[in-house]
């Protein structure tokens, strides 16, 4: 589910050009955040329940300049990210979704994706050891049960957050946090960027995000109406 997020449905061309729509200053605001996103790291969420902790997630990746996130869905909870934790970050996402956990592995690795599991074992690897420098996604489970034993098994390996305190595990909102900071601040100091996207990549996401940019886009750019019979 791509472009515009999942509450936002797609448009046709723009029947006017929305770069003509928008102030220099906020084209500036677009260029900047398209040169940091990546699409070479990324979050991979795993049958979630609860919509606050989703649109929580959702958001720090947009925040942090990650273009993709691909959700597992759980068949017993819809996919509705919570719109007031969420502030409408979806729509500058794109969210991919997946009945099972064996078509998201299938993507991910024909791209060329290592997929570490988040799960507290001995064989973990510890998150501030990990590099980040090549295609990887972090897997983070259901609230209650964790990552899926399917998951487990067709993961590159599994991670942990170092814990050091008396609690030994963080929300699955906040564990995604901190994941994520850590990896794009090793992305930061060892490659001295965050941004990776070709040429082309970043002005599809130009495109789209001049469209989104503008407040009228529905009003503006309205879909052409379907010929009658």
């Amino acid at each position: 589910m791509s472009g515009g997020g999942p509450r936002y449905e797609k448009l046709e061309k723009a029947p006017i050009d929305p770069e003509s729509l928008l102030l220099d200053v906020r084209k500036e605001k677009i260029d900047k955040v398209i040169s940091h996103r990546t699409r070479t790291f990324t979050i991979v969420l795993d049958r979630l329940e609860d919509s606050f902790n989703i649109a929580a997630v959702l958001r720090t990746c947009e925040a942090n300049g990650l273009q993709e996130v691909h959700v597992i869905v759980n068949p017993e909870a819809p996919f509705m990210p919570n719109s007031r934790v969420g502030q409408g970050c979806d729509k500058w996402l794109d969210v991919k979704l997946y009945k099972d956990f064996a078509s998201c592995r299938e993507h991910l690795k024909s791209r060329g994706f290592s997929l570490y599991a988040s799960a507290i074992r001995e064989d973990a690897t510890s998150l501030y050891s990990m590099r980040f420098d090549s295609k990887i996604a972090l897997i983070f489970g259901n609230e209650r049960e964790g990552v899926s034993p399917e998951v487990l098994a067709g993961s590159d390996g599994t991670f942990w957050i170092p814990m050091r305190g008396f609690s030994q595990s963080l929300n699955i909102s906040a564990a995604a946090s901190a994941s994520i900071t850590r990896a794009i601040s090793w992305r930061e100091e060892h490659l001295g960027r965050v941004g990776d996207l070709t040429e082309a990549e970043a002005q599809e996401l130009r495109d789209r995000f001049y469209v989104l940019a503008v407040k009228q886009r529905k009003r503006i750019f309205k879909k052409p109406p379907t010929p009658k019979p």
